[in-house]
């Protein structure tokens, strides 16, 4: 799933190439995929793209005060063309969810990979009427955003502090791979109750979530968006490398699994040597 980094690198991408463009047209193919009909698709036809922002996981391309907002879920993905396919973009069983068109003839498909289908697309007036948008909790990488912030957050939550990265109620942006990475760069285990972190976690908690996304932003910035994938998963430590040797501390890195997902951690750098067990059975091994 694209998570901050990647959306944001998606954003300035698009920021270069739409800003200043003329719509041609947007031709949505999954109509399960378009989560609102407040405004038509065909009302962005002849307006200009104004402006290129990430809202959390959200793109928003905003055509002169209408909102192309979209969200790639776990299985999405934005193919960019410099000559869109003259074939006409019809529904079917393809991953094809819509198409963006500009005036002169460059523009993106919207995909979905997969037969569980969750990208979602919105035309909206203003962003904030997207509901996963209006429930967004503060961008991690705020200046805003201080290390206060998150121990207050931290302290209101008596989950797992995985679970609470994740929550985009609580920090917009952070999904399991970038989660998985900051418990890492922090030394804490996925499993550490959020309430019960101690001053020196929730600062070393804090300037790892910073210095991580703010690393994967830069590394992302620039990329077509071809290659982003790529880009995120070269720059993992542990994420996607169970078995692998953690490149701090040398110990392999171990995973647990649950019914959709898993997670991915050093034992030595984070769980003083305990081996998490799988979360089925709702318990660490001793």
């Amino acid at each position: 799933m694209p998570e901050l980094p990647e959306v944001e690198g998606l954003a300035l991408f698009l920021r270069g190439k739409l800003v200043g463009q003329t719509v041609r047209r947007l031709t949505v193919v999954s109509f399960a995929a378009l989560k609102t009909a407040t405004i038509p698709a065909d009302r962005l036809a002849g307006r200009t793209v104004t402006a290129v922002a990430r809202h959390g996981k959200f793109l928003d391309v905003d055509a002169d005060g209408v909102h192309l907002v979209f969200h790639l879920a776990k299985a999405g993905w934005l193919r960019w063309y410099d000559a869109v396919p003259a074939a006409p973009a019809r529904p079917g069983k393809g991953p094809l969810a819509a198409r963006f068109v500009l005036d002169h003839g460059s523009g993106f498909d919207l995909t979905e990979a997969g037969t569980r289908k969750s990208l979602a697309i919105y035309l909206a007036p203003v962003p904030d009427e997207v509901p996963g948008i209006a429930r967004l909790g503060p961008d991690p990488l705020s200046a805003g955003f201080t290390r206060d912030d998150l121990a207050t957050l931290l302290a209101a939550h008596r989950a797992q502090i995985k679970g609470v990265l994740r929550d985009q109620s609580n920090l917009a942006g952070i999904g399991n791979a970038y989660s998985d990475e900051i418990l890492h760069a922090a030394r804490l285990s996925p499993f550490a109750i959020a309430a019960n972190l101690d001053g020196d976690a929730v600062t070393r908690l804090y300037e790892s979530m910073r210095s991580t996304l703010a690393a994967a932003v830069e590394a992302a910035g620039g990329k077509p968006a071809a290659a982003l994938k790529d880009a995120k998963r070269a720059g993992m430590r542990v994420h996607g490398r169970a078995g692998q040797p953690c490149p701090v501390c040398g110990d392999t890195v171990l995973q647990v699994i649950f019914a959709d997902s898993s997670l991915q951690y050093c034992p030595t750098c984070q769980t003083g040597g305990r081996v998490l067990a799988d979360r089925l059975l709702s318990r660490l091994l001793k």
